[in-house]
């Protein structure tokens, strides 16, 4: 099972994982089932996740471009040097603020507080203040951009980054990765290190960059306080996750 943290997972109100949810992994490991995290944040904000962090078997991180089990690697896809530096320049050139993620450390240039406002205040993220500074991060691989822009300008910028995807969860901001890399393809990935078969797989998401894993696993569930677009990809919608959502289609498909 490969679960999406935000608005999924984690209450975008309470910034907690629900009771009925960390009951309901659990009885799920019990009965046999893996449990994985799909998510596009990167590992240095993994925040949120302690109260279910020994029920988890893996990592897909940044939206698939970096998945690992324990410390052994399972994919690592960066960005090419030129499409990072075309959405870099890009970014000051118009004065937007943008988070960029490297193999190790986190850059965020935040000229219009877009970013602490998101991120710091509406998705309770406490560790961005550890940022790099951009010419030390710019050294690694890159896994992910996050541009804060909207979504009519897109377009645009990926016209001139052609080794990129994009996946938007949130009407502001949207995560850019490398061709290649998006949660269903880490599903993918996974499943060939890990020796199971994709199509015996469930994923639960609610946002645009959930869309690909929805597709890819046997089974896709949104969640109630999920996007249209997504709920409409999906074999099944749920609750949401603030009315135990994960707990009711976990009960539907007879998991627990």
């Amino acid at each position: 099972m490969f679960f999406d943290i935000d608005g999924t997972l984690v209450s975008f109100k309470t910034h907690e994982i629900p009771d009925s949810t960390i009951q309901a992994l659990a009885q799920a490991k019990a009965n046999g089932s893996r449990v994985y995290i799909a998510t596009g944040r990167p590992p240095v904000i993994l925040n949120n996740l302690g109260a279910i962090e020994n029920l988890i078997d893996g990592y897909i991180t940044t939206n698939g471009a970096l998945c690992f089990v324990g410390d052994e690697l399972v994919c690592c896809q960066p960005i090419p040097q030129e499409d990072v530096m075309t959405c870099v320049e890009d970014a000051k050139e118009k004065g937007y603020s943008l988070i960029v993620v490297g193999r190790k450390d986190v850059a965020v240039l935040d000229p219009t507080g877009d970013v602490d406002r998101i991120f710091r205040q509406m998705l309770a993220v406490k560790n961005l203040d550890q940022a790099s500074p951009l010419d030390v991060v710019l050294q690694q691989d890159i896994l992910q951009l996050t541009p804060f822009f909207p979504a009519d300008y897109e377009p645009e910028l990926l016209a001139r980054m052609p080794q990129c995807v994009s996946g938007r969860w949130h009407p502001e901001f949207t995560d850019i990765t490398a061709n290649g890399a998006d949660k269903g393809k880490g599903i993918v990935a996974m499943a060939s290190h890990e020796g199971f078969d994709p199509s015996r797989t469930m994923a639960f998401g609610d946002g645009g960059n959930d869309s690909s894993m929805i597709l890819q696993a046997g089974i896709g569930i949104a969640m109630g306080n999920a996007i249209d677009a997504l709920k409409e990809q999906a074999d099944y919608v749920t609750t949401s996750v603030d009315d135990d959502g994960i707990l009711h289609a976990l009960r539907h498909f007879n998991v627990i």
